[in-house]
């Protein structure tokens, strides 16, 4: 059996097979889960070593606490022979790369249980070119029942000491998403993964805007590992907020006005399966479903920064960015044309925001970010407190658009992100300010977003890293004519402005107060880079 063939559930989930090994004669690369060997396999202890089949080739294989290695048996060969060390060399899958076992078996149309014993499959997580996961199998073929039985027995103890792997998920899925593709994209990409790793789920579609949200107030969240998202931006940040609320509701926090949040009890995982998927993108490194459920899968935990908009010391949400002025009003014009497609609307509202662009008269007042270095360092000199008020930075004028962004916020028009020099969890969030200028600079500095330009490099543009900011309008039409103000506030209450918080529409008559709060909520994901550099460990060992 070629190595690495997947089966027929696994492969429609990437719309087909792979292509099995070439023969082992033929001077071929290593098999795709094959990396060099790890410095530290000849230290690890063996937990069981056996002879399976593994494409063509009988193979010595050995378990060992970390790995899964083996070699080729071949009979012996003069030394030197650099073609035989090329063809047979060890090849290991690593064991934190396993997601599921099962017994492989083949069955007969006249047999209705237990089918004839082939080996084990082990289902695994390859990492692909630019931070994506793929799901692939590896079989283990040998037709001794007692064997078989010994090794599956221990990848299942494997399997079971991974504590950060979820049993049990409650996922809300939002059907109207991206042409109402979130319902296929679930039942055919998703969950045929979940039920081969064993996961239960609880599955609730939601009927309306704010449906996961007044769920998540009241329902039962015992018994479940983590909770999972499959939408786009709008329901993800929903959903986010929904948590952090409850987290405040259980530890008796007043919910209206909170200065410091306490974390969310359950992580959360995003499918991406909205139009621009800025979170999942965000977290991920790519918006792929599969990658996002693999993530999901193997319990890979990113601990993400969350931000709180205050308005008049009372709560209005918890949110990972923002967008004031031209942002807020093209969201805005947005949502009054939602029977157009998720494509034609956006075009549409930029088009004419941009036709009506008028500068916002606000007064901004920022915290400067602070490393905690900083701060000790600041003790040191004899500020125990760090009050900040000495700090705190304040800018006025005419502005066209004002972001404030915790997150990068990659998307597929801005492939660095709106905010490229921001983390996931650094502490700290981008306050990016265009000044007023002519149209046609402003739609350069708009169109650098999907260059490799530096999109900050204008005269009217200004960025800072900060811990909490201000937003202060002092003028209730922003300068624009009354016609206007009627147009591009048909969707917002009387005498309130626009802002667009994770793709959501948020309407704020006064100050608005944005403060990051750190490593607020967990979520399962994270892009090859920050996974590379955390830990997975087993308990079982």
């Amino acid at each position: 059996m070629p190595r690495g063939k997947r089966g027929g559930r696994v492969s429609a989930l990437e719309g087909g097979g792979e292509e099995g090994a070439p023969p082992a004669a033929a001077a071929v690369p290593s098999a795709p889960w094959a990396f060099p060997q790890p410095p530290e396999a000849a230290a690890e202890q063996v937990l069981l070593r056996g002879i399976f089949e593994i494409g063509r080739n009988s193979c010595d294989v050995v378990l060992s606490e970390r790995t899964l290695r083996w070699r080729p048996i071949q009979p012996v060969r003069p030394a030197g022979d650099s073609k035989y060390d090329v063809l047979h060399k060890e090849e290991f899958i690593e064991l934190k790369d396993i997601f599921s076992v099962k017994l492989k078996r083949r069955y007969f149309a006249t047999q209705h249980k237990n089918g004839t014993l082939l080996g084990i499959t082990l289902f695994i997580c390859l990492k692909k070119e630019q931070n994506k996961l793929k799901d692939s199998t590896l079989d283990l073929i040998n037709l001794s029942d007692d064997h078989c039985d010994i090794w599956f027995r221990q990848f299942r103890k494997i399997l079971a000491g991974f504590s950060n792997r979820p049993k049990s998920l409650k996922i809300f899925l939002n059907p109207q998403s991206h042409k109402k593709e979130a319902t296929q994209v679930y039942y055919e990409k998703v969950e045929p993964l979940l039920k081969i790793t064993g996961i239960k789920t609880d599955v609730i579609i939601t009927e309306y805007e704010g449906h996961a949200l007044s769920l998540l107030k009241e329902c039962e969240l015992q018994g479940f590992d983590g909770i999972v998202c499959v939408g786009g931006d709008g329901s993800a940040s929903e959903v986010a907020h929904a948590l952090l609320l409850r987290a405040q509701k259980n530890a008796g926090m007043e919910t209206d006005s909170i200065l410091t949040p306490v974390r969310a009890q359950l992580p959360l995982g995003l499918i991406p399966a909205g139009s621009t998927n800025v979170l999942a993108h965000s977290l991920h490194g790519i918006p792929h479903v599969v990658t996002a459920t693999l993530h999901i899968i193997l319990g890979h935990l990113q601990p993400v920064d969350v931000c709180t908009f205050s308005a008049t010391g009372k709560l209005l949400r918890f949110g990972f960015s923002a967008m004031f002025g031209f942002g807020g009003r093209t969201l805005a014009l947005a949502e009054k044309h939602r029977w157009m497609s998720p494509n034609q609307r956006r075009d549409f509202a930029v088009i004419k925001a941009l036709a009506q662009l008028k500068p916002e008269d606000c007064e901004i007042s920022f915290l400067p970010f602070n490393s905690s270095q900083d701060l000790q360092q600041r003790r040191a000199r004899g500020s125990p407190k760090s009050d900040c008020s000495d700090r705190w930075q304040m800018i006025q004028g005419q502005f066209l658009n004002v972001s404030i962004m915790a997150i990068p916020c990659l998307c597929s028009v801005a492939p660095r992100g709106l905010a490229p020099n921001t983390r996931l969890n650094n502490g700290s969030m981008a306050l990016i300010i265009a000044r007023n200028t002519s149209r046609p600079e402003f739609i350069k500095h708009l169109k650098r977003y999907a260059s490799v330009k530096n999109q900050f490099n204008f005269p009217f543009v200004e960025t800072y890293t900060v811990e909490e900011v201000k937003v202060y309008p002092r003028n209730k039409t922003g300068g624009r004519h009354p016609k206007e103000e009627d147009q591009l506030h048909e969707t917002a209450s009387e005498e309130s402005f626009p802002w667009n918080v994770d793709g959501d529409l948020m309407e704020a008559a006064s100050e608005v107060h944005v403060k990051l709060h750190p490593r607020l909520i967990s979520l399962y994901g994270g892009s090859l880079e920050e996974m590379n550099d955390s830990k997975v460990t087993c308990n079982c060992l």
